[in-house]
């Protein structure tokens, strides 16, 4: 497949009720690993890639690295690849769509693209966001890629309360309707787990709905009953291997 036939089948794969897993990866070796396992397309994670390559998470790996991250990864498989691309390396929205750009240049189809201030807290009017989303669509239209954009709303993530998510939903809900008039493509709410609030976000969603995996998160098959197209396992994977790494290399050198 093409550049443009790999985004139209990856979006195809979000389906409500029958999500698409995505085992997040964090370079050409762990890509290569998942696709082998069976996965039908891949996606990076911004927290594994930095830890992977000794930065810390939001935005500290060089946009130059992580656009040859993604080059590499993208020639490592046939299947389509998303790239976790945080807040674009810029506020500016014609600044961001330019980075994109730099994304698409190497061959991935997809980006995750946040509206927190990456490094300030908080995030961005939602009307600030929009702009930018659609500055990214405007981008990818005019090269005739069809990039799936998966709007991340950090309202969960950074509330960490999560008896006050139920207060959230609404704003989040109406977070998803303007961005999917901006032109995105997915929504995603990381942090929810009550599996009556993300049935909530999913009813109300124009858009495939993608929910992070992590421990107090319902299993695969709640998701799917709540309407959800998509998940992710955010740096879960990374983190079990490194247990594992540091487990084995442990045991190497134990004292005998």
């Amino acid at each position: 497949m093409n550049q443009k036939e790999k985004a139209l089948a990856f979006a195809a794969l979000h389906k409500k009720g029958d999500p698409v897993v995505l085992y997040n990866i964090w370079d050409a070796g762990s890509a290569k690993a998942v696709a082998e396992a069976g996965a039908k397309a891949l996606a990076t994670g911004s927290w594994s890639v930095a830890a992977a390559h000794g930065f810390g998470d939001g935005e500290k790996v060089p946009l130059a690295w992580l656009a040859d991250i993604a080059r590499l990864v993208v020639a490592s498989t046939d299947l389509p690849v998303s790239i976790d691309f945080e807040g674009a390396y810029s506020d500016d929205a014609a600044t961001g769509a330019a980075n994109v750009s730099r994304i698409l240049d190497v061959g991935a189809i997809g980006i995750n693209f946040e509206d927190q201030i990456v490094g300030k807290g908080g995030v961005h009017p939602v009307e600030k966001q929009a702009e930018r989303i659609r500055a990214i669509r405007e981008m990818a239209d005019r090269r005739g890629i069809p990039l799936f954009i998966n709007a991340r709303t950090d309202l969960f993530l950074q509330e960490g309360d999560e008896s006050r998510h139920a207060g959230l939903v609404d704003e989040a809900i109406a977070r998803g309707k303007a961005y999917a008039e901006a032109g995105a493509s997915g929504f995603f709410v990381p942090w929810l787990v009550d599996e009556a609030l993300i049935a909530k976000v999913c009813a109300a969603s124009i858009l495939p709905v993608n929910i992070m995996m992590r421990p107090a998160a319902p299993d695969l098959k709640a998701l799917a009953r709540a309407g959800v197209s998509r998940v992710s396992y955010g740096p879960g994977p990374y983190r079990v291997m490194m247990e594992e790494l540091k487990a084995a290399a442990t045991e190497v050198y134990a004292p005998r």
